[in-house]
């Protein structure tokens, strides 16, 4: 890997390069998503049946698409039962991390007759939106169920690729089922997006989309933004390893390969304040890649946005680390709690040098879907919070209003709406 003196120019640089990773960055395949929506919305079921043996090559028709108990049932048979098993476990966690971020209504009463509150209400129906073709997913199936069924989402519908022989990859199956997932069905890519968003005879329209997905998928639920709801435009993966001369070369190595290995766009950066962890870490990345099956993925992924910075003191690395605000930030240095308190910018925070990203992709309990591309600065990962909106409570008695009426008169008048201040006063014509 490359090793730079960490200043204000690699910083700048560095940030430019990442920003060219983001979704926001590829419009010569918005036209083609666009008119893939066009058709849906028109087409419906028809569309998505073309487009799914047009990019899939599997024949989809309306007694098809969507998965049966029996073919579920297939796929157990087909799952590993010590995958099973973790799969089961894996699920406890991520279930019993999200129920302590539950919302509850609340309100609040006072002796002149006031009711104020909040009512907290779960979505209705939800999509989960889950990639296919040659890999499969089983943790983003449960870490996109999950936050739902513990908000209390009435319906979860879940839309998935199929393989040319009109199946789905059993683990994904198998992890939907033990989620809870409602309905699957087979359909992926914009036409999946499209069919959720704006309902066909066999998808029904959904309140709110999420999940990840190639860019076709990312720009597509860009577009039906605003006809549903959305969690977030997902780029790339990526991982910053924050670290000082205490943090063990071989495990930064081996952490950064782990986000590097997804795809040729993924990030990984090291950020430290030694030149001999940083000349060591990058040996130890060699001597990896040469024995990793995706090792050519990870050298194109390295090649392109795999970066050492070699930084002067501690809080430059930090400041470097707040700025970047990377999906997945480790922190291996010898106090790492003391350095968490001054992140202010991660999608999710690893403290030292045991707890590995992969931890949080598969089976700790914290979401996994996370904010990317320099968002941690203003977006959180995927929670229960996301499966649930808010109505204020507002009850006034008369001696409340009473109280209360001729300042909001003035208020109405100053802002010239006449007909705000007469729904007051028309309440008490004796002032």
């Amino acid at each position: 890997m490359r090793i730079d003196k960490l200043d204000s120019s690699t910083k700048k640089n560095l940030l430019e390069d990442l920003l060219k990773r983001s979704p926001n960055s590829y419009g010569k395949y918005e036209a083609s998503v666009k008119e893939i929506l066009e058709n849906v919305r028109s087409g419906r079921d028809e569309a998505v049946f073309t487009y799914t043996k047009q990019f899939d090559g599997a024949d989809i028709d309306a007694s098809n698409i969507r998965v049966t108990e029996e073919e579920i049932q297939e796929a157990y048979s087909q799952v590993d039962e010590s995958l099973l098993m973790v799969i089961r476990k894996a699920k406890t966690n991520i279930q019993t991390y999200h129920e302590k971020q539950r919302q509850y209504s609340w309100f609040d009463s006072r002796p002149d007759g006031t009711i104020l509150g909040q009512k907290v209400t779960p979505l209705e129906r939800v999509g989960v939106y889950v990639p296919g073709g040659k890999a499969a997913y089983p943790s983003s199936v449960l870490m996109n169920i999950m936050p739902a069924k513990v908000a209390g989402v009435d319906e979860i519908i879940m839309v998935t690729p199929p393989g040319k022989d009109g199946k789905v990859t059993p683990t994904t199956l198998v992890a939907a089922k033990e989620a809870g997932a409602d309905k699957i069905y087979k359909a992926g890519g914009a036409q999946a997006i499209a069919a959720l968003a704006f309902g066909t005879e066999s998808i029904p329209k959904v309140d709110k989309i999420v999940g990840p997905g190639n860019i076709y998928v990312a720009l597509a639920k860009k577009s039906v933004y605003g006809y549903v709801s959305i969690d977030s435009i997902a780029g790339p993966s990526e991982i910053l390893v924050l670290a000082d001369e205490t943090a063990n070369p071989r495990y930064v190595a081996a952490d950064l390969l782990s986000q590097a290995e997804h795809d040729e766009m993924a990030s990984a950066i090291l950020v430290t304040t030694s030149m001999d962890l940083a000349e060591k870490v990058s040996a130890h990345v060699d001597e990896f890649v040469r024995q990793l099956s995706r090792g050519e993925i990870i050298r194109k992924s390295l090649d392109n946005y795999g970066h050492i910075l070699v930084a002067d003191t501690l809080q430059d690395a930090i400041d470097a680390a707040n700025e970047i605000a990377s999906e997945h930030l480790e922190i291996m240095t010898a106090n790492p709690f003391e350095v968490m308190t001054r992140i202010r910018n991660a999608g999710a925070i690893f403290i030292g040098e045991h707890s590995s990203e992969p931890l949080g992709d598969y089976f700790a309990g914290p979401n996994h879907v996370l904010p990317t591309n320099g968002t941690a600065r203003f977006f959180s990962p995927l929670s229960v919070d996301d499966f649930i909106k808010k109505s204020s409570i507002i009850s006034y008695s008369r001696e409340a209003l009473e109280a209360a009426h001729r300042d909001i008169e003035t208020f109405a008048e100053a802002e010239h709406l006449t007909a705000h201040a007469n729904s007051i006063r028309v309440r008490f014509p004796e002032d």
